[in-house]
């Protein structure tokens, strides 16, 4: 299990779709790599927003992307001196938010290598419990979960990223209402096709009605990934 920290991600209005993803991919990218003790740092750009065999109803959340960041010392995750003054003057320069979850991550169905990962589609999508559920109850619920989909056809690759920190603002710790996320989701399959099918199927169905027991949403982005480090 590793824990991981998730920037939520939107540009600032005024910023084109394509030049915001040159930025934040060819300036910013490589200005968080120099970060010490980051093993490793992906970006993932969204490239739509479906709802792709999912019984629910978007949530409104709206970004532009996901980074991902495996660190070492979660207080100082881009150490110290110049470099976090740097990533933060940047951050205000092309980001319009930014909110951050660290997670503690699963992997369910390992994911495959890199060569293969870059043929396949992935898609995020973030997850909130029943508001009658403990935050104990929705992860041992989420556990028999990733049972069902173990067993799904057509899954490449699957993780589960439980939240165990919210940051409304970056380095201010926030309340679960200011941010209610309990859960990000990682899948990854051949084609959008085969993941339609994947949830068509007859485990896929069950797998969503299991989802609706435990679940009040579940928003889905299909993410174009980019591995920095």
């Amino acid at each position: 299990m590793s824990t991981v920290r998730m920037g939520l991600i939107s540009k600032k209005p005024d910023w084109s779709n394509d030049e915001f993803y040159k930025h934040w991919l060819g300036h910013h990218g490589p200005l968080v790599k120099n970060a010490p003790g980051l093993s490793q740092y992906r970006q993932n750009h969204i490239v739509d927003r479906v709802q792709r065999g999912i019984d629910f109803e978007r949530e409104p959340w709206e970004f532009d992307g996901f980074s991902q960041l495996w660190i070492s010392d979660p207080n100082k995750p881009f150490g110290e001196g110049e470099l976090p003054q740097r990533i933060i003057e940047d951050e205000n320069h092309f980001l319009g938010r930014l909110h951050i979850l660290t997670v503690k991550q699963t992997t369910v169905v390992e994911v495959p290598d890199e060569a293969s990962r870059a043929k396949l589609k992935k898609r995020i999508s973030l997850i909130r419990r029943r508001p009658e559920l403990s935050e104990q109850d929705f992860l041992s619920e989420w556990k028999v979960h990733a049972d069902f989909v173990r067993t799904m056809p057509g899954v490449k690759g699957y993780r589960q990223n439980a939240v165990v920190q919210r940051e409304l603002q970056k380095g201010t710790p926030c309340s679960y209402d200011d941010l209610p996320i309990d859960g990000v989701v990682e899948f990854w399959f051949d084609s959008t096709d085969s993941l339609q099918k994947a949830f068509e199927s007859e485990v896929g169905l069950k797998t969503m009605e299991h989802a609706k027991t435990f679940l009040a949403g579940i928003t889905a982005f299909l993410v174009e990934e980019h591995q920095i480090i």
